[in-house]
């Protein structure tokens, strides 16, 4: 791994597999009673979150914490950030108050790369989302749903996305889940399609990786995933289709266009949701589905990717102890 996670992109292929499959060591210390491990106990890790966020956030604080971390949780709001302070004395801050790990989110793209690389700060930094740009963190839970859910989750240790067709639908032109899966996907071996209307597909569409189609109904009995994206309206300052009504009946996915996908394919949704608009209430409850499925699997990333990061050499499960010889006559 390197230093930091800013981009999808900057993820090979082995480094890919190799996150997903020490989520999967995390994701069994799930199913433990107690759920904590001693990996990074004495290490800090700061949430610095300059727009609202609650999967997000409550992940990255969960995945920590579950690896015995410090956690501070850095909101702009209610901060020095709302009285004119800068990103670079924030940082400062944090680098003062010892933090090993800060993990932001920020809505201007590069903000992530900018504090990864000017010094401000001796930690590794993880980008939780900047602007329109990208979220790996999420691109990686999203690889790792899919692997479990296409391959399983024993039989998928050490494999990638090899010939997999990923369907991603929906505001294409603001979305950084859209870009940074983009990336991850095709590292992994996926074939993606983008599925949108021509005002939300992003100029230079092109050079990306991937196929572009404007009609959602021919793809989807092609497709082993179908990702529903929400209309980013807050970002949006511009009429980009007609009215919602409209959009929904192009592009949202109901119970009829589910029937025509295969039928070991899955429906998922990065959230929130906005039931009746990109996804319908019966789509979105169905078994198929795998929205929750995601939030669960979101923690297991974090964890692996704070791991890798911050852990060393250590293991990342450490093994049981096995119980001490029962005392006998001839060793008291």
């Amino acid at each position: 791994m390197k230093r930091h996670l800013i981009s999808a992109a900057d993820l090979t292929r082995d480094d890919a597999v190799l996150i997903l499959d020490t989520a999967e060591e995390m994701a069994r210390v799930a199913d433990r009673p107690i759920k904590k491990l001693p990996t990074l106990r004495g290490r800090t890790v700061v949430n610095l979150f300059f727009e609202d966020s609650t999967r997000t956030r409550i992940s990255f604080e969960a995945a920590a914490k579950r690896l015995s971390a410090d956690v501070i949780n850095f909101s702009a709001k209610g901060s020095s950030v709302s009285k004119g302070e800068s990103l670079k004395d924030t940082a400062l801050t944090l680098e003062a108050m010892g933090a090993d790990a800060v993990v932001i989110r920020h809505g201007a793209a590069g903000a992530a790369y900018r504090l990864a690389t000017s010094g401000w700060i001796d930690g590794a930094v993880v980008n939780a989302g900047d602007g329109t740009h990208e979220h790996p963190t999420q691109a990686l839970l999203d690889a790792f749903t899919m692997r479990r859910r296409l391959v399983g989750a024993d039989s998928g240790l050490g494999r990638d996305l090899e010939g997999r067709r990923i369907t991603i639908v929906g505001d294409i032109l603001h979305s950084r889940v859209a870009r940074s899966n983009v990336h991850l996907l095709t590292t992994l071996g996926a074939q993606v399609t983008l599925v949108a209307p021509p005002t939300l597909v992003p100029i230079g569409v092109e050079r990306w990786p991937c196929e572009v189609s404007y009609g959602l109904d021919e793809v989807l009995s092609k497709s082993d995933a179908v990702m529903m994206l929400r209309v980013q309206s807050e970002r949006m300052n511009a009429a980009f289709f007609p009215t919602e009504r409209e959009y929904s009946r192009r592009y949202g996915l109901d119970a009829d266009r589910m029937a025509k996908m295969p039928e070991h394919a899955v429906v998922m949704h990065p959230g929130p949701m906005v039931r009746g608009m990109e996804i319908t209430a019966e789509v979105a409850d169905s078994e198929r589905c795998t929205a929750v499925e995601q939030v669960a699997n979101g923690v297991s990333i974090r964890m692996a990717v704070l791991y890798l990061l911050l852990g060393g050499a250590q293991p990342a499960v450490p093994a049981p102890q096995s119980p001490a010889p029962a005392r006998t006559e001839e060793n008291q």
